[in-house]
């Protein structure tokens, strides 16, 4: 997993990655399209994070190298994460944010990934106290996760595709005149 980017108090993640906080100017921003971000805190304990997932994931299926960008893996690592910092289990609380449709067919990836949230926040306990999810535009969301205060901003440019199309690799020619295949 990357690090997440950090300028002041401002931490940005993008998939695969999850960041937990106790200060509270800390604000975390992500963009989703059919990716979710589940926002988890603490309100006695002060503490508050954010992970931006995928796809949902198996536990046990997923392949090496893809875990830390699923549902399964991440929901995991802020959960015990926010644990390892105070917060008590009985008294988290969860917004969920993303699942959008970005691709029409007959898979919804987005509304997948939004039931396996909403599944996970259930079986675990966790109340889940609002966000939004699904629709057919992006989002950037800001979070703070102490106060648990979000502000989402729906991305205009977002355009449901049919399947996009695989287009080969570019072909580039080195200074030496010499053919790089990627």
């Amino acid at each position: 997993m990357t690090a997440p980017i950090q300028k002041d108090n401002r931490v940005h993640i993008i998939q695969g990655e999850y960041y937990v906080a106790d200060n509270k100017d800390v604000m975390v921003t992500t963009i989703l399209g059919s990716c979710v971000a589940a926002c988890i805190r603490d309100p006695l304990a002060g503490v508050g994070g954010i992970n931006h997932f995928l796809l949902p994931g198996t536990p046990g299926r997923t392949k090496a190298g893809e875990a830390e960008r699923m549902g399964v893996h991440l929901m995991e690592l802020l959960v015990n994460g926010l644990l390892k910092r105070g917060a008590r289990r009985d008294r988290l609380e969860g917004k969920l944010f993303g699942g959008a449709r970005t691709v029409r067919g007959h898979n919804d990836i987005g509304r997948h990934n939004v039931e396996f949230a909403e599944r996970f926040l259930r079986d675990e306990g966790i109340a889940h106290i609002g966000g939004s999810t699904g629709g057919l535009h992006g989002r950037r969301i800001q979070y703070w996760p102490v106060s648990g205060r979000a502000r989402q901003i729906l991305l205009a440019s977002t355009v449901e595709v049919e399947r996009p199309a695989i287009a080969p690799a570019p072909a580039v020619v080195s200074n030496a005149g010499e053919l790089e295949l990627f």
